[in-house]
């Protein structure tokens, strides 16, 4: 099953940490003026990447 996927055009990408090989997790980073920004972050060493983007908007989350 893919991790993320496209709600637009249906593309859909697997994202896996490439130091722990585990799944990445959907997630949200707060900034400081509130706005919140969705991320990838690896559950085993707490790396963390912003979400990837499809057709101009982030990718749901599958997983």
């Amino acid at each position: 099953m893919e991790t993320y996927k496209c709600n637009n055009c249906g593309m859909s990408v697997n994202a896996s940490c490439a130091k722990c090989n585990d799944p990445l997790v959907n997630g949200y980073l707060t900034l400081d003026d509130g706005t919140k920004v969705q991320i990838s972050s690896c559950p085993s060493c707490e790396g963390k990447i912003k979400s990837p983007q499809c057709c101009g908007m982030d990718m749901n989350c599958e997983v």
